[in-house]
């Protein structure tokens, strides 16, 4: 009897539960995680409504990091972004922004620039790319922001090459209107683009990036810019809930992500780089070929049913973590993955990965 959807969701849950090896990211027990965040606190005092504190000093850090005047840390990215393209929108005195459709400002965050702020959202293109400045030309009339998404993730972590995003910044200044990059990833994407966070972070106005993902951090984000804007932001900060009593555990967090991880970024997307080789050598195919980050798209021509089957059994049979579930794709007996390398993934070595993969194509 085949297996339900149902069940076989429940044997994930409980597989993954009794794993005790991970390909990207390991699971640590609260109480654990916990002693390891107050060891890594540097600072005496606790912050007290964002101020002072390890949040504070992880602000400045950042500030710096991305040559940035100022720069606030909240909660989320979700509350940055929204917080920010509202400055924008006020000054400017429109409500039009220029977004790309498969940003994650428009797929994951139900409809909250215009239900919340009642901007107007301008699509570049939805095309899976990264936009263009004709693209841009094309949209007429005044613009309160123009947001990059970089990397691009739903079409594949995408990013421009340097010279593009260079081309389309000048666009943006041409015309007059603030850009704003949509960084969650950033950090990663410096060895593609073959530049540091503050040169890319110099092409726009403000840069938002994110601390839970690749970094490790609890939650929360930062948002860089100018001083005004960045003053300005943290009204709508405290406006939206996010100006919180005290966000110690994040900001102890990020800074220790800033300390361990962001140093390790050359080393992750050349691996990502290798293992998607490798994958690709094993019958698999991803995107985009090569990454554009430490993180890409895993395509197998298995059905999605089949090939999740085969996932969980090994997880049972190994007690490894090596991918989430298999989703299926517009093309029959096809299904796809995220893969993310993480300093974790290191720890395997590339024929490990591909023996493990390869095992899922197995009949």
């Amino acid at each position: 009897m085949a297996t339900s959807a149902d069940d076989l969701r429940a044997r994930r849950k409980s597989a993954s539960d009794a794993c005790d090896r991970w390909l990207s990211q390991a699971r640590v027990p609260a109480p654990e995680r916990l002693r390891r965040l107050a060891e890594a606190a540097t600072e005496e005092r606790t912050d007290i409504y964002g101020a002072g504190g390890d949040i504070e000093a992880l602000e400045q850090e950042v500030a710096e990091l991305l040559g940035k005047p100022a720069a606030v840390f909240m909660p989320s990215g979700i509350m940055a972004q929204q917080s920010v393209l509202r400055v924008y929108a006020d000054r400017a005195g429109t409500k039009r922004v220029a977004v790309h459709g498969q940003s994650h400002l428009l797929v994951h965050e139900l409809n909250a620039l215009e239900e919340v702020h009642h901007l107007r959202i301008e699509r570049l293109t939805s095309e899976p790319r990264q936009p263009r400045p004709d693209e841009l030309a094309a949209i007429p009339g005044t613009l309160a922001a123009v947001t990059l998404e970089l990397p691009l993730r739903e079409p594949g972590f995408l990013l421009p090459t340097w010279d593009e995003l260079v081309v389309f910044a000048e666009a943006c200044a041409e015309r007059g209107v603030p850009l704003h990059l949509d960084g969650a990833r950033l950090w990663e994407s410096t060895p593609y683009l073959g530049h540091s966070l503050a040169e890319i972070s110099a092409l726009a106005s403000s840069v938002y990036l994110s601390f839970y993902k690749v970094l490790g951090g609890l939650a929360g984000a930062v948002l860089a810019g100018p001083e005004d804007v960045i003053a300005e932001a943290r009204r709508w900060q405290r406006r939206l809930g996010g100006n919180l009593y005290t966000m110690l555990p994040y900001a102890v967090a990020a800074r220790e992500g800033l300390r361990t991880v962001l140093p390790q970024m050359d080393d992750l997307y050349k691996r990502a780089v290798e293992v998607a080789t490798a994958l690709q050598a094993a019958g698999y195919r991803v995107v985009p070929e090569p990454p554009h980050t430490n993180s890409f798209q895993v395509y197998a021509p298995r059905a999605a049913a089949v090939i999740e089957a085969a996932a969980v059994d090994r997880m049972e049979r190994t007690r490894e973590s090596i991918c989430g579930p298999w989703q299926p794709t517009a093309v029959p007996g096809w299904s796809w993955i995220e893969l993310v390398i993480t300093p974790h993934t290191l720890q395997w070595s590339v024929a490990e990965i591909t023996k493990a993969f390869g095992e899922l194509l197995r009949d």
